[in-house]
């Protein structure tokens, strides 16, 4: 397996994100399944394992202790703080709700310790930046743990390149996590240079555009009711009429390649540098499977510049997110 550097880990060149396995994009799967995943994803290779405070509302953290544990030193665990999913009625209807607040990510800490069965976590993120704290405070909080030996390093998420600069001047961030991929070009922008000039990671989540560039066709209206896209505007049906015109071209570049549609899309963030670390999620060992082989995939410079004009921030309709999506992100915006 290819090794890429993530801050003081040498990890897999591709990670895994867990997400999908208890949240998003439809039911949770089962016990069994989640743990042939993680298990099939630590046999081939993979050494960054992916989580959050807010999957399954810390169900997908403990299902990666569970499975993982007694494979603790082999990996390089990351989890996320400040964005959760909490029944503030007591109805058993959950909200998403942003708390950046110094108390708030030490709790989150504890919990996340807890429910994955460690000491310590590797690399702690920051998943949403909370407007109503400066994030030096945050930071503080999260320094405070890294000298008290819960967390090894910290990274933030969907965050602007001003903030990681804030960020950065009061603690080391070690990687910044950002949707990226042929189709969300935002961070090309600004904070990819800055992650550069500051040595920080760069950690790329949903590298398959949700599914859009993936090996199997995907059918918006297929979707369970659940699923987070639903909520996306790319996967309208008006946007996703224009988006679905890209496809054909796009597979015939990967035939072309001799790879999957979802290998050439990896295989371009690859290229982008070796500072970029794509942490699809998958539910399949097939597509696992897929995915890795990615890293076996050499772009010449002509079929990078065709799949980027093919589709980039210019040709593909339609916001990420929805309005409270963006409300909620420090993302800058073409």
């Amino acid at each position: 397996m290819q090794q890429r550097q993530l801050g003081p880990f040498q990890v897999s060149a591709i990670g895994l994100g867990c997400m999908n396995l208890s949240h998003g994009y439809g039911a949770p799967v089962s016990l069994e399944q989640g743990e042939r995943v993680l298990l099939g994803a630590l046999d081939a290779g993979v050494t960054l394992f992916d989580t959050a405070t807010l999957y399954g509302a810390g169900a997908n953290e403990i299902l990666v202790g569970q499975v993982l544990k007694k494979h603790r030193q082999k990996f390089t665990l990351a989890s996320k703080c400040g964005l959760m999913s909490v029944d503030l009625k007591g109805d058993g209807k959950r909200v998403r709700v942003i708390d950046g607040r110094p108390e708030t990510i030490r709790k989150n800490c504890e919990d996340s310790l807890r429910r994955l069965q460690t000491e310590v976590i590797d690399l702690y993120y920051l998943h949403r930046p909370d407007k109503t704290i400066p994030i030096e405070d945050s930071i503080g909080a999260l320094s405070d743990l890294v000298r008290q030996g819960y967390i090894r390093t910290i990274g933030l998420s969907e965050m602007s390149a001003t903030t990681l600069r804030r960020a950065h001047a009061v603690h080391p961030i070690t990687a910044m996590q950002t949707e990226y991929s042929l189709w969300t070009r935002n961070p090309e922008i600004a904070v990819l240079q800055a992650c550069r000039e500051l040595g920080v990671a760069f950690v790329a989540f949903s590298p398959l555009g949700r599914g859009f560039l993936g090996s199997e066709v995907l059918d918006p209206a297929s979707l369970a009711a659940g699923d987070m896209r639903r909520t996306m505007p790319r996967f309208e049906p008006a946007n996703w009429a224009v988006n679905s015109q890209l496809l054909p071209a796009y597979r015939a570049i990967a035939a072309e390649a001799g790879c999957t549609p979802a290998q050439l899309a990896l295989a371009w963030l690859l290229h982008q540098g070796p500072d970029i670390i794509p942490i699809p999620g998958t539910t399949r060992l097939d597509h696992l499977a897929d995915n890795l082989a990615a890293l076996n995939v050499r772009l010449d410079a002509a079929t990078l510049m065709r799949v980027e004009a093919l589709i980039n921030q210019n040709s593909v309709a339609g916001s990420r997110y929805n309005t409270q999506g963006n409300l909620d992100v420090d993302t800058e915006e073409f």
